[in-house]
């Protein structure tokens, strides 16, 4: 089980076919992580901004950040089958 106290950040990323490819090669050799998505277009205190100001001029490419974590104990080995 992946907790705060015992991962690691294997990778940040806005792209999601990168994230996935990711995803998809520490599933394929056994190894779990926990994926945190963050909008980068909403703001915590005052809510959303695009509600405010739209979204005309904004890359939706970049509105969302992937973080990707290992178990500890795992963080080498994710680290060589991504290279």
């Amino acid at each position: 089980m992946i907790t705060v106290f015992n991962r690691k950040e294997l990778i940040i990323t806005m792209k999601m076919n990168c994230q996935a490819q990711v995803r998809d090669i520490l599933s394929q050799n056994g190894i779990d992580y926990t994926v945190k998505t963050v909008n980068l277009q909403a703001a915590p205190h005052f809510g959303n901004s695009r509600g405010r100001t739209g979204s005309f001029g904004i890359n939706q490419d970049y509105s969302y950040e992937y973080k990707i974590y290992v178990h500890k104990k795992d963080f080498e080995k994710a680290v060589s089958l991504l290279k």
